[in-house]
């Protein structure tokens, strides 16, 4: 067996608005991949790993599947490394690329689609645009999918995946902090890293705090909607900053929606101190970016919306331990998905795998058998 990497270049249409910094990107017409594969064998099956913004040229399954017999390939998106201006329907053009380039010039007889993560917003809705397009003024503004010409994937696969970024980052909302402008004009009612509240919550508390919640979020769409209307001529959009982004009362609580998760900790650390990074999640946004990706009111991103209406098979993969993903979200996408849905969970596995490789290869060795069963090898 030899293991080759391959730089993909998917051509692409080029980009019909300013909405990332770097000239070249914009201007390259290209979506970029890193495939990974046995080139002493022939290209027949293509699992694809998606995500709107993380870049996965370097993703951690993808030598593991090489080594499997399948072509194994990350994606990246035109948002890559930067979520701030980003439009879904634009990663599913993206994504559209690459299958395309996928089938059509490299010779890829199947294309199975992995959310990965946050790629659950984008892949259940990329399959049923393929198959059945209806969207044709997204929110915020974005590409009518009906004239995209997306090209059907031959299965979907959840992988570690939330159903929503919308509903994520709803359910992370600090709705301590009652003024945008000022952080730390916090709430005391519902400060839970002040030392007032502590674990276990209320069911009292825990209502009036996802409540709160829903509310802030609400309150952040209602702003940009207004400040979308009053910008001056040939301003199509507006920065702005979103403070306290990492407080899920489930961080904190094992109680809520239990697993085996740790408690206490998050992705990026404490989640007091995560709250706050300036590299926290939807920390940076535009209005449209805001309405159309995180807005729970408005977003299309939601693999809960989307997957009944997809066809091909379908798997839910995730991990008991993962800090973020939880067994919860993954059986909701199965019931959502409905009749014929399989379901992987992994033991002990956390969000990255970090520290457990014996778990990773149990997920891949999984994936892969049910690639093989439901699509072909």
């Amino acid at each position: 067996m030899t293991i080759e990497r391959n730089i993909v270049a998917a051509p692409a249409e080029a980009h019909t608005k300013v909405e990332i910094y770097s000239g070249v990107a914009r201007l390259a017409k290209t979506v970029w991949g890193a495939e990974v594969r046995d080139s002493e064998t022939s290209r027949s099956t293509a699992i694809v790993f998606c995500h709107p913004t993380a870049n996965f040229l370097g993703h951690y399954a993808l030598p593991g599947l090489a080594a499997r017999g399948f072509g194994a390939v990350g994606l990246t998106t035109r948002y890559v490394g930067n979520d701030s201006s980003l439009i879904l329907e634009n990663c599913l053009l993206d994504i559209g690329s690459m299958v395309r380039h996928l089938k059509q010039d490299l010779g890829y007889a199947k294309v199975v689609l992995v959310g990965n993560s946050g790629g659950a917003s984008i892949v259940p809705y990329y399959q049923a645009q393929a198959v059945k397009p209806t969207v044709t003024d997204p929110p915020g503004g974005g590409p009518d999918l009906t004239t995209a010409g997306l090209t059907p994937v031959d299965a979907v696969v959840m992988f570690m995946a939330h159903p929503s970024r919308a509903r994520l980052s709803s359910e992370w909302l600090d709705p301590a902090i009652r003024d945008e402008a000022n952080p730390f004009d916090r709430d005391p009612a519902l400060d839970i890293y002040s030392g007032e509240h502590r674990a276990p919550f209320s069911a009292e508390f825990i209502a009036t705090y996802r409540a709160a919640q829903l509310e802030r979020n609400r309150r952040i769409s209602r702003w940009a909607e207004a400040k979308l209307k009053e910008l001056p001529e040939g301003l199509g959009d507006f920065p702005f900053v979103v403070h306290g982004t990492c407080a899920d009362l489930r961080f904190l609580d094992g109680n809520i929606d239990p697993s085996d998760r740790p408690i206490g900790v998050s992705l990026w650390g404490p989640p007091e101190v995560a709250n706050m990074l300036p590299a926290g999640i939807g920390r940076y946004s535009t209005c449209r970016s805001w309405l159309n990706q995180w807005s729970l009111d408005h977003t299309y991103g939601s693999a809960m919306q989307w997957l009944p209406d997809v066809q091909v098979p379908v798997l839910i993969e995730y991990g008991t331990a993962d800090v973020t993903v939880l067994p919860q979200m993954g059986a909701e996408m199965v019931a959502s998905a409905g009749q014929g849905t399989e379901e992987i969970a992994i033991p002990g596995a956390g969000h990255y795998f970090e520290g457990t490789p014996e778990l990773l290869e149990e997920a891949l060795d999984g994936l892969a058998e049910w690639v093989t069963r439901k699509v072909g090898r």
